[in-house]
């Protein structure tokens, strides 16, 4: 409490001969009523505020802040779902898709699968994504110039020679660059050959090789064989396999989710032209029997 009133602030009179100012106090009530005998104290604090000529009491504790808590919204907790609700409602999605399949509809036979099949593509499409290597800026590289008699002597050369990479399913992942370099420590050429091998993919496969492996593409056979040079200044990277690339397992988990959207896409394909042709005969009885109908009243009246 301060020895001497507030100034240029009104005097409230209080016991004990304490002087309060109508400004907003905070006292404690063992300083305010000192003489008096409380049976159950407390060091709660009494704030005397005088408004506008109104006299306010509040008791309570006063953070330090100045700044009163307020209770936090409790998130709801989700409620676990027991081993026999997870079954139960297990079966009623699977009663639910036997009700489609056994349809007596054909169309909604159709567009069950058709769904289906719709939801696996997109699952798998974003399964692939997660294969999707980002690719590293290329380096400076001076590419050599062939004369037709070098490419010429590369060829006959590289054709004779058995040493070969294999390309299979897995495509071009690090073990097939890695592959070629260590070819390349002993022989100048490489044959690389892909089997199996979609038309036309051999062509992509031969440029990805070449900037992963930095050799130059000398032929491509009509067998899925393609002949690699090393270059006349070559020397042997440290890191013979490119960090952009997949490793052996996830290419062939890559290959079959590859696969896997080809056949679904094949699918959904195939399904889409029986709904096509469901709606074209159905079109065609209605067509059919509304002549029928005009042709013959009678059948009507009857």
């Amino acid at each position: 409490m301060p020895n001497g009133p507030l100034p240029g602030a009104p005097f409230i009179p209080c016991p004990g001969g304490v002087l309060l100012s109508q400004r907003s106090i905070l006292v404690s009530c063992s300083d305010l009523f000192p003489r008096l005998h409380v049976r159950h104290g407390s060091n709660s604090s009494v704030e005397l505020k005088t408004d506008n000529d109104v006299v306010k009491f509040s008791f309570g504790t006063q953070p330090a802040n100045g700044r009163i808590r307020r209770k936090e919204k409790k998130t709801p907790r989700q409620i676990k779902m027991s081993k026999r609700a997870k079954l139960n409602e297990l079966r009623f999605y699977r009663l639910k898709a036997k009700k489609k399949m056994n349809s007596p509809n054909p169309e909604v036979r159709i567009r069950y699968k058709l769904d289906k099949a719709k939801r696996k593509e997109e699952w798998l499409i974003e399964k692939l994504r997660k294969f999707d290597v980002p690719k590293l800026p290329d380096e400076p590289h001076d590419p050599e110039i062939l004369t037709e008699e070098e490419r010429f002597y590369l060829k006959r050369t590289g054709e004779k020679k058995k040493n070969y990479v294999p390309v299979g399913r897995r495509g071009v992942f690090g073990g097939v660059v890695l592959n070629m370099h260590l070819h390349w420590k002993n022989n100048e050429t490489v044959k690389v050959v892909c089997k199996p091998c979609k038309p036309g993919q051999i062509h992509t496969y031969a440029e990805e090789l070449a900037r992963l492996s930095k050799g130059i593409v000398i032929d491509i056979k009509p067998n899925n064989t393609i002949i690699f040079f090393r270059g006349k200044n070559y020397v042997q990277p440290k890191v013979m396999s490119p960090p952009d690339t997949l490793s052996k397992a996830k290419a062939l988990e890559k290959y079959k989710f590859e696969q896997s959207l080809e056949h679904t896409s094949q699918f959904i394909e195939k399904l889409e032209h029986e709904l096509e042709e469901y709606h074209q005969h159905l079109a065609r009885y209605k067509k059919g029997k509304k002549e029928a109908l005009q042709d013959n009243p009678s059948v009507l009246n009857t």
